[in-house]
Formats: C-alpha cells, structure tokens, sequence
C-alpha cells in the first residue's frame, strides 16, 4: 500500500509546476526537425548521388566497364584455367564483389556474352535479334576471350581496393588498352544525368587509333550488331544533343510480299512486329498478314493485300513503325572521378593516350624485370665462376658468410649496374650444390646476350612509344579484326512524309449552312476520303478561308462553298477568285496561290471589309484559267452580262486585293468553259534523300512533263515501273535510273545472270513493256545481280580479271556487244573469264578512269 500516491500530492505538484508555452516548444521543436531533415538530405541524397553515378550508371572511361561488368571479368580472370565455366559458378563467385544480388549479375553476364566480344560463349544465350532469353545459368558456360586476356590484365598496371566487405581486393578499373567504350556502346540513368554511347566498329576503332597517334583526322560513326542502315548526318560526334536515324533492311519479294533481312538498333524482331500490327490495326497501313521467319538470321515476312505498291508500303514502315528509328547519343563518362559530357572524337583520343600510358607502364616493368634478371644472371656467373661460395665454408654463422660472400664479390662489382644488397646475397647462399656443379658458362654468356637484346629492343620501344602503340593497335586488329565487317550501312536519308505515304482509310463530310466538316458526320454530304495526317482547306462566302487538320467534327464557319485537300508546298494550285469587297464594295477578281500558313486562323479574301462575300471562286490544280459570265442586276443604261477571262488576270500572292470586274452589284457568275493552264509545263525534280518525284524543287531537275508523258524508275535490283505525272511521285531511294518515259531509248545492261551463273550484256527498249504494273528488265533469278545500267549511247566498263597470278585489265564497250531487242531478251554472254571487278566509265573522261575516281569499295566478285 506503500507505493500508492496520494492524489491531491500529485495534484498539487502539476499545479506548482512552472507555466509552459506550448506553442513555442512545438515551433522550436519543428523548426530544429526541419534543419536537421535538411541536413541529412543535403549529406545523404548527394551521397546517394553520387554513389549511383560514380559506381553504378555511368561508366569509367579508362575501361568502359560498368561496376558489375568489371567484377565478372575480374571473376573470369580469377577462374580463368583456359576451361569453360558454369555461368551459375561464375555468379556464385562475382558475389564475394558484387553485394547486389545474383540477377543483376546473371543478366550483366549475358549481355557481355551477347556482345561476342569479351567472353566465349556455349550453350544457348539467347538471341539478342529475337529478343530470346538465354538458359538458366546452370546450363550454359563461358569464358575470357583470348582478346579479353589480352587487351584488360596485368597486375602490375592495376589500381586496387577492398572489396565491399574487405576480404579481397577489386580493380578500380582494368587496365584496357583498347577502346572497349566505343566498342561495345553503354547507357545508364543515373541521378539528374544520362548516358547513352552507340557501340562501334571494331576494325575502324583500330584504324581511327592509327590515325591519331599518326596526327591525322579520323571520323567515327556507330555501327550496329542488327545491321540495317542509318543515317549519320546529325551524329554531331555523339555529343549530347546530336541524333541518327536507323532502319531496317527491307526487300521485295515479289509484288505481294516484303522480307525484312535486318532490323533498326533498340528493336527486337518481336518488337518491330508489334510496332507493324498496331499500325495495321490503326489503318496507318494495310497488309494480309506478317510472319516471323527469324532463326539465325532476321527475317520477317510481310503479306501485301492486292493491288498494294511495294515501294510505298516500305515508306510507309519507316513512317509509322519502328523500322525507322531515332536514337539520341549522349557521350557522358567518369573522368578524374568526375562525370564529364564529351564527345566520339575526344573519347577515342582519351583512350588513346590511356593506352599509350599503360603501354609505357608495361614496358617500363618488363625493363625493370628484365634488367634484374640480367644482375641475378651476372652475379650468379661471379659467384660460381670465381669460387667465391668457396667462403661459404670460412663462415661462422649466416651473417658472416653474408659478408664473405659480399667481400668476395667486391673485385668484380665494375660488372653490374647496380649494388648488390643483402637480399643478392641471400640467394646467392640459398644457390643449391647441383647448380653450382653443373654451370654451364656458355649458356649463361648466351642468356646474358639474350637479356641485353631485349633490354635494348624494350629501351627503344620506350623512346618510340607512339610507334610501339601503333603497332599494338595494328596487331590487335590483325588478330581479331577478321569477320567484323561493318554491319551497318550509312546513307542520307529524309524524313518519310507521313501525308504522302498515309492511307486515305477515313471518310470526310461537310455540313455547309452550319459550317462543320469531319469524318464523324456520316448523316452530312461525303466529299472524299482522307488519312490522319491531312490538311484541309475550305473558304466561306464571306470571303474568308481557314486550314485546319483532319479530325471527327470541327467548326470551321457558317456557309462553306468549298472544302479539299490542302497541301503547302503545291505552288501550281491556283484559286481563280471574284469577290464583293464590301458590303457596297466593287467586285473583284484575283488569282493566287494560298502557300504557307497558320492553321486554324481565319484568312480574309481582301481586307476583310464587314459585307465582304465570294460571288465565284474555282481550284485548279495546274493553274487553269476559264471563262465566266458576270450576270449583273437589272441597272437602267448598263449592260447586264459580260464574259472574263482568267486568263487574263495575273497570278499574285494571296493578301493581293485583285482588280476591278465591276462597280455594279452582281446577281450571279456563272462558267463559260474550262480554260488551259497558265504555268506551262510542269517542272519535276528527284529528290534522291527522301524518294520522292515533285515539283516542289526540292533535288535534281529532270525537266519540264505534260500530263500526258510517264515517268520512268528503274531500281537496283532491275524492277522498273512506269508512273502517271501527278505530284508527288514516290520512287524510292534505292533507284538507278529516274527520268521521261521513251519507249523507243535504248537501255544497256551488264548483269549476273543467276540461272547460268555468268555475265550478261543486254541493249532494249521498252516498246509494249507494262504501263500500270512494275516489271523486271533483269530475269527472275533470285541470284541475279545488276552490275552497271547506263541510259546514254556511250556503255564502257573497265573490266579486271584474273589471269594466272595477275591481276589484268580490259576497257570494253557495250554496245558493240549485243543487239537492240526487247526488255524481255537475257542478252549476250558476256565474258568466260575470271573477273574481279567492274568499273564504269564515264563518258567525260574520253574513256579513261584516273586512279583517284576508281571505287576503292568496288566488289570483288570472286573474292
């Protein structure tokens, strides 16, 4: 009972304790929990930082290694007994590095092993093309590459650290004396920064290295495991900001069916399928079905629908699918432990150099090596030579016979090149009765001369070291370089305009008195069909016009007289316009052509006077120009109609006010007779980058087309097509030959006829040749090959061949080769020997080709 308190005591001591405002401790207390959370977030997040960019994302320069990725190779090279090895054991044993987890370096591991660089893979380790994952860890085996080996060990130029728990000792970096950053590409997010480097080709980044040790400029593009093309004109030497587009291989098959040989970077063929059925869903495009035929190599098969263009369902791919891609490149990488933004040129450079350091610090070692080599040597050769362990027997203790053997020693000291210590004298002791019987003075003198030979050659590889390193990069690309080839292809190529190769799959509606057009009124008058991707045009009475994009339902102004397909670039579309300017304004008369605009902003015929309407108003595709009749209204002393000829109104911009039809109102206008075109024949020009035949002047001119004339595209692989003049014409970009349709031109031909497995020479016309279908000028052979097309009168080749050990050389011309005959002919047998090469020969240069405009890259044909 003794520990119940009183309650009036407790009562009492609560009412005598001091007064507390509360209010302020509460403030107190959260302003010192707001500095002390400030203060752990500015220490521990700039740790966190700093970690994840330092030791996690972002990779070092001096090896190009990811943390995870160095452990596993420092793993390898621990366990390297020249055996395969367990990926399962080689995770287990990268733990005792690595503390996060036994996924992230499996999948680490994998990816080092799919890059077919580094390790030697065995067993299935998926397919980075498919997209396949590799076995479990326990099925499939690895090991260093001989390159791997070669290129990123040495103890001695290696800077260590405890490991995270210190038990072992890690690498800082490996010793990586090659590009391997630029080799194998990276990226990673770390915190507040990126990275993402494109990987390289191997010989190139061997040829490049040359090129800067040597002072001369090099250049740098990427090229890609998956092949396929890219276009490299904005790379801007990988730095940050800087972009390259990709895209797949794609060939025809036949009229009903494209392949896909070789897929954009960043894509999977699973992927890239994806991408082409979404947009199939979606109308962008319309195929039967596609297949994915993929094993080794990539293909992928897609099913046209009947009718289809092959050429444009291919833009029409790069268009809307991940056969074209954009990557963005940002070189940023760890140097002086600081994460820097750099580019290809001065990445390359940096590893250079870095090479070059660890070529010298290797050097210097094996000099250091050899010349204690050549002291041991040479005062082994004194010890024994001259009895000096005949002391060995005076000696009292060990430190007695030390210093005999030391004073024995003395006379001959002139000999070395450097004094001899204790430790010199602790082997010579330790030297057993054996060697000391069976000395073999000559081989010793021959030793020696060995040593000073290559203490020489070390010496000079020292004082030519940029030399020694150029012959290293050389030697590793003679070792390795064999069958990595560039994959990828590099081209200029434009941007695929969406509007030209869309499908028209929508159809579009138009309420007039009420002023709405869409593809949602399906109740309201149709006009035509039209694709996401167009433009449209329509002009009110009251004089005013507006450009909007294609969409369900849009407001675009009460009483629409007319409403078509706007395209900005169509500068021989002319507007023939007769308009009240005013409410009691004169009627007047104008011609333009609309050009670039805002959309969704109303434009006014004139200047936009309240009252203003349009009495007339007509579009012409090529600038036509008709005759109307003005009907006036009834006037005492005025005549009541008259005729205007377009024709004779100028074509002006379209903010011209136009001139005066009349001061007089007019009841109606009404169409006399459709009138030619003002603007002569059309000017076609081929822009090669993007495909394309138009008259916007974009590209090479091929000259002036009536309506009525075909235009003539033949492609690489012979598939000619005839095309109707409208604008634009898509050829495609892999054309040999764009120009005016004659069917009585004569064409030359040297081809590889598959069938007979020789080269033919062929000279055609296209007299009844197909006019609405393409067709090939070569046969069907799926082995056929286009070796020159010439569309001139002059057809001359310089042809190389074999002849015994020589390599000879002819000049020939075609066209005394064979006859004129149809497209359908094979031609004649061209030549039985044994040719290396074909160079064409240019009709400027009176039949001679000098050296500096004969293709280095010219094909040899029978490597």
């Amino acid at each position: 009972m003794s520990d119940i308190k009183n309650p009036g005591e407790e009562k009492d001591k609560f009412e005598n304790a001091p007064e507390v405002n509360v209010q302020s401790e509460t403030e107190i207390l959260g302003l010192s929990n707001a500095n002390h959370l400030e203060k752990l977030y500015d220490g521990w997040f700039l740790d966190y930082a700093s970690y994840v960019i330092l030791d996690r994302a972002v990779p070092y320069f001096e090896d190009g290694l990811k943390p995870v990725q160095r452990r596993i190779l420092h793993t390898l090279s621990e366990m390297n007994n020249g055996h395969l090895i367990k990926v399962a054991n080689v995770v287990g044993a990268t733990m005792k590095y690595h503390p996060h987890g036994d996924s992230s370096i499996y999948t680490a591991l994998v990816g080092l092993g799919q890059k077919d660089l580094l390790i030697d893979t065995q067993g299935n380790w998926g397919n980075p093309l498919t997209g396949d994952g590799a076995a479990a860890g326990r099925y499939i085996e690895g090991r260093l590459s001989q390159f791997a080996q070669e290129v990123l060990f040495n103890p001695e130029t290696t800077e260590w650290i405890p490991n995270y728990d210190g038990t072992r000792k890690e690498p800082v970096t490996l010793p990586a004396k090659f590009p391997l950053l630029l080799a194998q590409g990276v990226d990673g997010i770390a915190v507040g920064l990126s990275t993402y480097i494109l990987p390289h080709n191997f010989n190139e980044l061997c040829e490049a290295s040359v090129a800067y040790l040597k002072g001369k400029k090099f250049t740098l593009y990427p090229d890609f495991f998956t092949g396929g093309t890219a276009d490299v004109s904005h790379y801007d030497d990988g730095a940050r900001g800087g972009r390259i587009k990709v895209r797949a291989k794609i060939e025809v098959q036949d009229a009903k069916t494209l392949v896909i040989r070789e897929i954009p970077y960043g894509t999977t063929t699973g992927s890239l399928i994806e991408t082409i059925v979404a947009a199939n869903d979606k109308g962008k495009i319309k195929i039967k079905r596609v297949d994915d035929d993929t094993a080794q190599d990539v293909e992928i098969v897609i099913h046209l629908l009947p009718g289809s263009d092959p050429q444009k369902m291919i833009e029409a791919l790069y268009a809307f699918t991940d056969c074209e891609k954009s990557l963005s490149p940002c070189t940023c990488v760890i140097i002086n432990k600081k994460p820097c933004f750099t580019t290809t040129t001065e990445l390359l450079k940096l590893s250079v150099d870095h090479t070059k350091h660890l070529l010298k610090w290797e050097l210097e070692n094996e000099l250091r090596h050899t010349q204690e080599k050549w002291h041991a040597t040479s005062l082994e050769k004194i010890f024994i030579e001259k009895e000096v362990y005949e002391v060995i027997k005076k000696s009292k203790d060990r430190e007695d016979m030390l210093r005999l053997i030391g004073e024995g020693l003395m006379p001959y000291t002139k000999k070395l090149r450097r004094e001899i210590t204790t430790e010199d004298l602790e082997k010579l002791a330790e030297i057993p009765m054996r060697k000391l019987s069976h000395f073999d003075r000559k081989k010793a003198d021959e030793f020696l001369k060995e040593l000073d030979e290559h203490i020489e050659k070390v010496q000079s590889d020292l004082e030519h070291l940029t030399d020694y390193t150029i012959a290293h990069f050389k030697n590793l690309q003679k070792k390795y370089g064999a069958g990595r080839e560039r994959k990828t292809q590099l081209a200029e190529f434009g941007k695929v305009d969406a509007v030209h190769v869309a499908m028209a799959n929508q159809k579009f509606y138009v309420n007039r008195s009420e002023g709405f057009i869409g593809t949602g009124l399906k109740k309201e008058e149709y006009l035509f069909d039209v694709s996401e991707y167009d433009d449209i045009i329509a002009f009110k009475a009251d004089g005013t016009y507006k450009i909007v994009k294609v969409s369900d339902k849009d407001f675009v102004g009460k009483d629409i007289l007319l409403v078509e397909k706007f395209n900005k670039d169509d500068e021989r579309r002319i507007y023939n316009v007769i308009y009240q300017d005013g409410k009691d304004g004169p009627a007047l008369i104008k011609r333009f052509n609309v050009g670039g605009v805002t959309r969704n902003k109303d434009y006014p015929m004139g200047k936009g006077k309240p009252g203003t309407k349009i009495l007339y108003i007509s579009s012409n595709p090529n600038g036509e120009a008709e005759v109307v009749k003005v009907i006036l209204k009834p006037r005492p002393r005025v005549k009541l109609n008259f005729e205007v000829n377009f024709a004779d109104t100028e074509i002006k911009g379209r903010n011209t006010l136009g001139n005066q039809v009349t001061k007089y109102a007019v009841r109606a206008i009404k169409k006399v007779s459709a009138g030619e075109s003002t603007l002569g024949a059309k000017v076609y020009y081929f822009d090669a980058i993007s495909g394309i035949v138009s008259t916007q002047r974009k590209g090479d001119s091929l000259g002036e087309f009536e309506d009525d004339e075909k235009l003539i595209s033949v492609r690489s692989n012979g598939m000619t097509k005839l095309h109707e003049m409208k604008d634009p014409i898509l050829v495609g970009t892999d054309v040999l030959y764009v120009g005016r349709f004659d069917p009585k031109q004569v064409f030359t031909v040297l081809y590889f006829e598959g069938a007979s497995f020789s080269y033919m020479v062929k000279r055609f016309t296209l007299e009844n040749c197909p006019t609405t279908t393409e067709f090939n000028i070569l046969s069907d052979h799926p082995d056929t090959k286009m070796v020159e097309f010439f569309d001139t009168d002059s057809a001359r080749v310089q042809m190389d061949y074999q002849s015994g050990h020589k390599v000879e050389t002819e000049e020939l011309d075609l066209t005394e080769l064979a006859d004129v005959k149809t497209y359908k002919a094979l031609g004649s047998k061209f030549t039985a020997k044994k040719v290396k090469r074909f160079t064409k020969i240019e009709e400027d240069n009176g039949g001679e080709l000098p050296d500096d405009q004969k293709d280095p890259n010219s094909p040899d044909l029978f490597g």
